[in-house]
């Protein structure tokens, strides 16, 4: 009787044991599946903010995009504009100096050949932008360029300004690159036109145009041992119209550096530059390789 009883008892708490079991796992269960669906929730929220913000973020994209297009508009149109009454200051201010030469003092020729002197500049800054603004613009035709070849032409058409000077320009061999011609063929213009003139009190003059390849670009060089610049001010170097040097030291606009940066940036690639006062500086970009 007493062993009837005891088993009884050891049964029944098998069945309390294995009832509780089904309990914790079917409470386990649902906990998890708590957590999932709130998980879920979180996550179905969080992509419905960002594509939110995504949306803002494609508007907003759309209305700088159409902002620049008409800044680049307004730009090219006032900048054209500009040139018929610069030519008229200009042709007047010469027909002064050369036909009334005898009723003009000293000070009157040299107020009129200053009024000269800066329409001639205002002429140079009337081009930079419109060349900048051409820069961001103009269809680009893209076809395979010999790099070598294309800054060989480039210095060549400096020849006028280096008579008389000790320069030395070497092109190393230059992989070919992906790209428009006439937009590339600008970059080096102004790249070696900067060194051209920035080693202008040096003697010999030395610039070198180099290569090298890294991962997925082509890292192209132009390097001079001139005036340099202090890197404390690198944040200035391709803004537009900031300077380095003064207007006594070298001529300049301030507009051609920032024409490189946007066609660089327009094929893909970026632009930086390093310099040491008055011993030299090079000015890198890059260009993507194409994988045909």
């Amino acid at each position: 009787m007493v062993f009837t009883v005891l088993s009884s008892l050891v049964d029944l708490q098998n069945v309390s044991t294995t009832t509780l079991n089904e309990n914790f796992f079917i409470l386990s269960i649902l906990i998890i599946f708590v957590v999932l669906i709130a998980l879920l929730a979180e996550r179905i929220e969080r992509v419905r903010k960002l594509r939110g913000m995504n949306e803002k973020m494609k508007i907003q994209s759309e209305k700088l995009e159409d902002a620049n297009q008409e800044l680049e508009a307004f730009a090219y149109s006032v900048s054209h504009d500009l040139r018929v009454p610069l030519r008229a200051i200009d042709g007047f201010s010469r027909i002064l100096s050369e036909d009334y030469e005898d009723k003009l003092d000293e000070e009157g020729i040299r107020l009129l050949n200053i009024v000269r002197d800066n329409t001639a500049k205002m002429g140079h800054l009337i081009d930079d932008i419109l060349l900048l603004s051409r820069a961001g613009r103009q269809e680009m035709k893209m076809t395979e360029i010999d790099m070598e070849s294309l800054a060989n032409n480039s210095f060549n058409e400096f020849q006028e300004e280096i008579k008389g000077r000790e320069l030395q320009f070497k092109v190393d061999n230059l992989p070919h690159a992906y790209g428009d011609r006439a937009l590339l063929s600008q970059v080096f213009q102004n790249l070696i036109g900067n060194a051209i003139k920035f080693t202008r009190n040096k003697n010999p003059a030395i610039i070198e145009v180099g290569a090298k390849e890294e991962d997925k670009e082509n890292v192209y060089y132009i390097r001079d041992n001139g005036a340099g610049f202090d890197m404390k001010y690198i944040n200035k170097l391709f803004g537009l119209f900031q300077r380095l040097h003064s207007p006594e030291e070298f001529e300049g606009t301030g507009v051609g550096l920032s024409i490189v940066q946007r066609i660089v940036k327009r094929h893909g690639g970026h632009i930086w530059g390093e310099g040491t006062v008055d011993e030299g500086a090079t000015i890198y970009f890059t260009l993507p390789i194409r994988k045909d």
